[in-house]
């Protein structure tokens, strides 16, 4: 009897252990996990001067994702008719140190839709320890909605 009773107040401290480390407020969304991406205008045309700017304190503070590169697109990231390829707006890297990026761009004069998604994409380039003592350089990315008048 008491096996079963000690057994049942071990569990149930594992139990509100469990709870309350699910309870406590992460610091970082998983979403922050490769920048955090805003742009400004969110409405533009071509030859319009665009803000861009990448704050990666999440991904290099709290998920240890130091970025390698930072490259800048304007895609159509969901209904892509096969005729817009991703273009480059910029591929950066990080000052020493640095945990943010802010640049301006102009939009190029590229043949946009008109009515078409468009999102300004940052995929960070960063790397891990590859199983051969080698880094091995990932890709993950995020993005911002904008629209670009046509």
């Amino acid at each position: 009897m008491q096996l079963v009773l000690a057994a049942i107040i071990a569990s149930a401290a594992v139990l509100v252990g469990a709870v309350r480390r699910s309870c406590t407020p992460r610091p970082c969304a998983e979403a922050d996990r490769f920048g955090v991406l805003t742009v400004s205008p969110t409405i533009v045309a071509a030859g319009v001067s665009l803000t861009v700017n990448g704050d990666f304190s999440c991904a290099i503070n709290y998920f240890g994702i130091i970025p390698e590169y930072t490259d800048y697109y304007i895609e159509v990231p969901t209904n892509n008719n096969g005729h817009e390829p991703p273009i480059l707006l910029a591929r950066r890297t990080l000052a020493p140190g640095s945990t943010s990026d802010s640049f301006t761009v102009q939009v190029p004069g590229a043949n946009f839709f008109a009515n078409a998604n468009y999102a300004v994409i940052l995929d960070t380039t960063y790397p891990i320890n590859g199983s051969f003592g080698v880094p091995v350089f990932l890709v993950g990315g995020t993005e911002a909605p904008i629209t670009i008048n046509v």
